[in-house]
């Protein structure tokens, strides 16, 4: 028993030295700690000269609702790429397949590629429908739908600009205009005359690049 309970004295013993260690050097820490405030306060002092510290008026600090982030480089890409200029004046005709779908297709891009358009072999993923806008909205929507549609990774898509027949002097404007601007549009590979279940005359079935 004795034995047991020197050993448990001489275990208490260890604890409290090792406790009264802890604590001295805690105060150490806090000592040295307050020490180097003592001394920034006095470089401070030296530094400013006298101030005159502010008086807590007790007042709450109310959480102030942050804007949401927007997207402005995004917002001004976007902008510019919708102010390219898409001549309305250019001469497209030389550009056209001598087809009756008046046809096109990149320099690059094999023959058999209209065709196989005309033909349906790509799915339409997606289509606008410019009929009846005016000639500057029907340029914008046309620019934004095919910048869209390529970031989003579509190949095949449908551009409706009607046949004319609500036009003055019934005539086609538009579907000149957006055939001139399809080819400036570097997105678009080829383009043909939809089938007549898809719009005909009407219409176009355009392939966008990979």
């Amino acid at each position: 028993m004795k034995l047991r309970a020197l050993s448990e004295l001489q275990a208490l013993k260890m604890q409290l030295d090792h406790a009264r260690r802890e604590a001295a050097e805690r105060e150490a820490r806090e000592r040295a700690e307050a020490q180097r405030l003592q001394r920034e306060r006095r470089l401070f002092a030296d530094t400013v000269g006298p101030v005159q510290p502010l008086k807590d008026r007790r007042l709450a600090e109310l959480p102030r609702p942050r804007p949401a982030p927007l997207p402005l480089q995004r917002t001004l890409d976007e902008q510019s790429v919708l102010r390219e200029a898409l001549s309305d004046e250019m001469d497209v005709e030389s550009l056209l397949e001598t087809d009756e779908a008046l046809s096109f297709r990149r320099p690059g891009v094999g023959p058999e590629v209209p065709r196989r358009l005309r033909r349906g072999e790509w799915t339409i993923q997606a289509q606008i429908d410019l009929h009846g806008l005016r000639r500057d909205e029907a340029r914008e929507r046309l620019s934004e739908f095919i910048r869209e549609a390529s970031r989003q990774g579509l190949r095949c898509v449908r551009v409706v600009h009607g046949k004319g027949h609500g036009s003055p002097g019934k005539s086609p404007v538009l579907k000149g205009k957006v055939r001139a601007w399809l080819v400036q549009k570097n997105e678009v590979m080829a383009f043909t005359q939809a089938r007549a279940s898809e719009g005909g005359a009407g219409a176009l079935v355009v392939l966008l690049g990979p």
